[in-house]
């Protein structure tokens, strides 16, 4: 028989055959100068649980796993309010979400995280003697390791990864002596990215000292109250939200007397909600501006998608200009309200989630009305102001319009854009270097593994 009629064609015994999954029978084959093993040969799943319901009054710290951080310690519960088991994860122990690992959702537990307990949705294990955990939880994160993934995940809409799915992919294993030494290769790398990202951090703070400082704010704690009555005039209720009235009362931002506070609406010339039309990844059309192309404050266009159906006239209503503010009006309570200035040459129109912003460019500089929003200025009004409805908060441009914000004359926000500036394009050349560097720790990891 010729090889070459069947070379798209992979054989196997059917007794071998246990699920009528192809990309099961056709994963890569993985090439290393270390030995080849198979996965559930090194690991063992841990399924000790706790029942934090025969404990109403007691708190239980709960672990979360995202695919940035891997686990983090989450948040704080009453045993009243779990109504199943969880599952206790030690030091050592690694955890993953089945429905997300395809995107890197997984976690080492060490001594820096202090929760111990994670949801019954999870899959927890350990490593067995052979296999340092370290190693491998770096070894999850590479590309590499992420295509033996997704060769072994099923399901038609929601793909998922069982532990004993697993186990069936092949890895290469160094000795215990050379996994330790090509995890100091990644943590020298690994290092430099942390150093950066503190650096970075630093310059941020520094950005929102100088706002406090040239405008004259003082940021006030803000504290939540367990009262159950609040009284207030019923002229100053602009809407049925304990929080909310609660929150401005304390008047959160003393805007002092340095300069003049206003309504943001008072600066805008319109607002205009963005298209709800289809968008396709196909390059055919206009580039569409999503909630995720706003990052830090800046616009990224590295992800994006496009429409060729619009009309004329909705063209012309939602083309982008230099200078125009976007805002983003939906989101989850942590990103909702993030601001950028669109600063392209090239057309672009914008989403529905997202408002464009005109501005009355006499009274307001849009680089500092930028500065102002992605920082706490801006964001404590936002937090109190944004309502959650099915997991998403929203904020319309009524109340945008009643934001507050301090307003010098144009010349001085002028010279504070100039000096904030600066500080920004080193903050994001130290964030850059710091990806760089993370990219660099897992290409070392990985050539040193695989061939």
């Amino acid at each position: 028989m010729n090889n070459n009629t069947f070379s798209y064609l992979n054989f196997i015994d059917f007794s071998q055959l246990n699920l009528w999954d192809f990309k099961r029978y056709a994963t890569r084959i993985v090439d290393s100068k270390f030995p080849i093993v198979k996965l559930s040969d090194y690991i063992q799943e841990e399924n000790s649980k706790i029942k934090p319901f025969e404990s109403p009054e007691e708190d239980y710290e709960i672990l979360g796993v995202n695919n940035k951080t891997g686990l983090f310690d989450a948040y704080i519960e009453k045993g009243s309010k779990i109504n199943q088991p969880y599952k206790i994860v030690k030091d050592g122990f690694l955890a993953y979400n089945p429905y997300r690992i395809n995107v890197g959702s997984i976690g080492l537990k060490t001594e820096n995280q202090k929760y111990k307990y994670i949801s019954p949705a999870y899959v927890v294990f350990s490593c067995k003697k052979g296999l340092l955990p370290e190693f491998l939880y770096i070894l999850f994160r590479t590309n590499k390791f992420n295509e033996l993934i997704r060769d072994n995940t099923t399901g038609s809409v929601r793909q998922t990864l069982s532990f004993t799915s697993m186990g069936n992919i092949q890895i290469p294993l160094p000795s215990e002596d050379e996994q330790k030494y090509l995890i100091q290769l990644y943590k020298q790398a690994e290092t430099q990215a942390e150093e950066n990202i503190n650096n970075a951090i630093k310059c941020k703070d520094q950005i929102i000292d100088i706002l406090f400082t040239k405008l004259g704010l003082k940021l006030n704690t803000y504290k939540k109250s367990n009262k159950t009555l609040i009284f207030t005039d019923f002229k100053n209720i602009k809407r049925w939200d304990y929080e909310y009235n609660k929150f401005f009362s304390q008047k959160i931002i003393d805007f002092g007397s340095k300069y003049k506070s206003v309504k943001f609406g008072s600066c805008v010339n319109s607002y205009q909600y963005g298209t709800s039309n289809k968008a396709s990844t196909k390059n055919s059309g206009y580039p569409v501006l999503r909630m995720n192309n706003i990052i830090d404050g800046m616009l990224n266009v590295s992800d994006l998608k496009y429409i060729n159906t619009l009309k004329d006239n909705e063209i012309r209503n939602l083309k982008l200009k230099k200078g125009d503010l976007l805002f983003n009006r939906t989101n989850s309570k942590e990103l909702v309200g993030k601001m950028c200035v669109f600063d392209k040459g090239d057309d672009y129109i914008f989403a529905s989630y997202l408002i464009k912003i005109k501005l009355d460019i006499n009274k307001a500089n849009p680089y500092y009305i930028n500065y102002l929003f992605n920082s706490p200025i801006l964001r404590t009004q936002i937090d109190a102001t944004s309502r959650q409805v099915t997991g998403q908060a929203n904020i319309n441009t009524d109340e945008l319009s009643n934001f507050l914000i301090p307003l010098p004359p144009l010349n001085i926000q002028n010279e504070l854009v100039e000096q904030l500036n600066k500080i920004y394009l080193e903050c994001n050349k130290l964030k850059l270097d710091a990806k760089d560097n993370k990219n660099s720790a897992l290409d070392i990891f990985e050539k040193e593994l695989f061939e």
